[in-house]
């Protein structure tokens, strides 16, 4: 045999080795090992301001000392809540102060838990309530405190079964008092 024909036969196998190596890399990609997941870890802050808008007017915001939201930033505890402000039509009506909030950025709801003290920023009188445990929903815009408070007004307190605040109508209601109001 020549060397020619030597030489064509080893080009033709080798063509042939790499095309069955193609082929069955091809045919095989994708059944190895699976591809890991990115990792999703918590997304964490120190010291900010979350703020929500309704239409064109803030609806809330929350300053906050640290703040561990879930990987797809869906929901998030934020903690040391200090001047928190509920709005009115765009004007701060509500003022609050927490330990810890509960956020839930699709709904834009949250519940506070703690030491809670909410205070009223419009009106003559000064008033607040101070609790256990509030919640925001934000669609109805009203604001529940279904554990028992205190309201404090022109230096008088009260101890109140529930509170229910309607931001928009500016209608408090106040369930069963226990206590006694002075007359000035």
């Amino acid at each position: 045999m020549s060397h020619k024909v030597v030489w064509t036969r080893v080009a033709v196998l080798a063509c042939v080795a790499v095309a069955i190596v193609f082929v069955v890399g091809v045919l095989l990609a994708g059944k190895g090992m699976p591809l890991h997941a990115p990792l999703q870890l918590p997304i964490v802050m120190h010291g900010g301001k979350f703020v929500n808008h309704r239409l064109n007017n803030k609806s809330w915001s929350l300053d906050f000392d640290s703040a561990q939201m879930t990987p797809d930033q869906s929901s998030g505890t934020i903690t040391g809540i200090h001047n928190g402000i509920i709005f009115r039509k765009g004007k701060p009506y509500l003022e609050i102060s927490a330990r810890q909030v509960s956020v839930n950025t699709i709904t834009l709801d949250f519940t506070a838990t703690g030491l809670v003290h909410v205070t009223a920023l419009q009106g003559n009188a000064p008033r607040s309530f101070d609790t256990d445990s509030i919640v925001w929903t934000n669609s109805t815009h009203l604001l529940k405190l279904d554990h028992p408070a205190y309201f404090h007004t022109g230096g008088q307190t009260l101890d109140v079964d529930h509170v229910v605040v309607n931001v928009d109508t500016q209608d408090i209601k106040i369930g069963k008092i226990d206590g006694a109001v002075g007359v000035p």
